[in-house]
């Protein structure tokens, strides 16, 4: 399972890549209106890549709905893995506390690490000795 931070990253750049993508879905999908009289638009060539093709206004409104929605979605899911987040709801001090309480198990781990690596050590030492000894009939 991945940690909250990781998580946490890859919901913003998943964000980020839907912003994109309304934007570009906007861009390409948009309707060829002009705003004043002033305002041009472009002629298209048949044979070039057409750089806008626009949608029917329902479409165009319920793709947006779409990209909004899910855009709600992912800032809703990284509102609580912030959340999640832990030290958020404890004081500086029971921060520290708690990472000397973990500092101090991480300490007595060590010690029976290396008693456990002692003895292995040893019995490896005892069974080298062991085999030494035996001899072919």
């Amino acid at each position: 399972m991945m940690d909250i931070l990781t998580q946490l990253q890859e919901s913003m750049d998943l964000l980020c890549t839907m912003f994109i993508a309304g934007l570009y879905y906007n861009d390409t999908h948009h309707d060829l209106k002009t705003f004043n009289a002033n305002d041009k638009v472009p002629d298209l060539k048949a044979d070039a890549p057409k750089e806008v093709q626009p949608l029917d206004p329902q479409t165009f409104k319920d793709g947006q709905a779409e990209i909004a929605r899910d855009i709600i979605v992912q800032a809703q899911r990284i509102e609580y893995l912030v959340s999640e987040l832990p030290g958020l709801q404890n004081s500086e001090r029971d921060q520290l506390r708690i990472i000397g309480a973990l500092e101090e198990e991480i300490a007595g781990l060590e010690a029976q690490r290396q008693e456990a690596t002692r003895e292995r050590d040893e019995v490896f030492g005892q069974l080298d000795a062991l085999l030494k000894s035996v001899q072919r009939p």
